[in-house]
């Protein structure tokens, strides 16, 4: 193991990572162990996940997806960022405890809500909210309802938001389920997948489970990626058992010391990625995927990006009626071979999401 830092540029990282998120070849696995080995997939937009899938493995059938779905399998809750991902339940039982902080933080700084619980007890609150919710899955009126018959002299919707920061609350299907629509219900976790919350969540599982998936990376990027605060600790626990680089930028990264590297002119084929999809939201320096553009993260008003020679070079979106669609993709200057390989998966996206009509491309390049 290196006494010191090696130096690592931004393609090598790029290549790095694009491997362990399966961006450099879809890979042939079951769809579980996928979800698993991404420690979860973004999916506040209930199909984004889908796609996600798709431009990662080989054969992607998205109703098998769903099918995990509505057997358990797999689950959508609130964890990192405080954002709804897609997990595996055994994941979900020790993430959802390690990312409490980040909930009540959301819940102590809402800009309506905290003032209407200030100096209220809410284990009350919570004390009734929980058998209600364990017992069937509610949708947020149903829970604002119950909650303001039992407790008339406060805010429903205040108390329906701290249950949604304090229970470990699951949406439960048919939400998020492939041709299927229903608004969200939630239930508690441990009841929907029959299996109680780890009482001693491991926060260096965390972060090696994340440097598997995203690594190398920094103590700023885990942060990033959590949102949770005081990794210099768990890092420099386990700094014996890693390696370490310095980025373009002098920045220190860690990484496990058997991860794979690849070479940095390892050919990265073009990926259409959802909208919010958390290879570009897994790091605090994104520079390893912008390549020297500047769409990452600004997907404002976007269906998502297209990644090119493994970086971000274009965005897209369906335009278009009901019956009449165009995948729209705006770039920047390409290579005539890169502009037929972007049309190729644009193609192979529309038919993917848009099975039952015809689906017309339109490349735009940006001046």
């Amino acid at each position: 193991m290196p006494s010191s830092a090696e130096p690592i540029t931004d393609r090598q990282l790029n290549r790095a990572t694009l491997e362990r998120q399966f961006l450099l070849r879809r890979e042939s696995m079951p769809l579980v162990d996928a979800v698993e080995k991404l420690v979860g997939l973004q999916a506040q937009n209930p199909l984004d996940p889908y796609l996600a899938l798709w431009s990662r493995t080989e054969g992607f059938d998205p109703h098998a997806l769903g099918g995990l779905i509505s057997d358990r399998s797999l689950v959508r809750m609130t964890v990192m960022r405080g954002t709804i991902h897609l997990l595996t339940a055994d994941d979900a039982l020790w993430l959802r405890p390690l990312t409490q902080p980040v909930l009540s933080a959301e819940l102590a700084r809402h800009r309506d809500f905290s003032p209407a619980l200030a100096g209220i007890d809410l284990e009350p609150i919570l004390t009734f909210a929980r058998p209600l919710l364990s017992a069937s899955p509610l949708s947020g009126p149903q829970l604002r309802a119950a909650l303001a018959e039992r407790f008339p002299h406060l805010d429903p919707a205040a108390m329906a938001y701290a249950c949604r920061c304090l229970l470990p609350l699951v949406q439960a299907p048919p939400r998020g389920v492939w041709g299927e629509t229903r608004q969200v219900e939630v239930t508690t976790l441990d009841s929907w997948v029959g299996k109680p919350l780890d009482p001693a969540p491991s926060r260096t599982e965390m972060w090696l489970r994340y440097l598997a998936a995203f690594g190398p990376a920094s103590v700023a990027d885990i942060a990033n990626w959590s949102r949770l605060g005081g990794w210099r600790q768990v890092v420099e626990q386990t700094r014996p058992h890693l390696v370490t680089f310095r980025n373009e930028r002098g920045t220190e990264l860690f990484d496990l010391p058997h991860a794979p590297r690849p070479a940095p002119d390892t050919p990265a084929p073009v990926r259409f990625l959802p909208e919010y999809d958390n290879l570009l939201l897994g790091h605090a320096d994104r520079s390893r995927f912008s390549g020297g553009a500047s769409f990452v993260g600004a997907t404002r008003g976007i269906k998502g990006t297209v990644l090119i020679d493994g970086t971000v070079q274009a965005i897209w979106r369906f335009e278009g009626g009901k019956n009449a669609r165009t995948l729209v993709v705006e770039h920047w200057p390409l290579a005539k071979a890169d502009l037929l390989a972007v049309a190729e998966e644009a193609n192979n996206v529309g038919l993917f999401w848009h099975a039952d009509s015809a689906t017309s491309i339109e490349l735009r390049e940006i001046q």
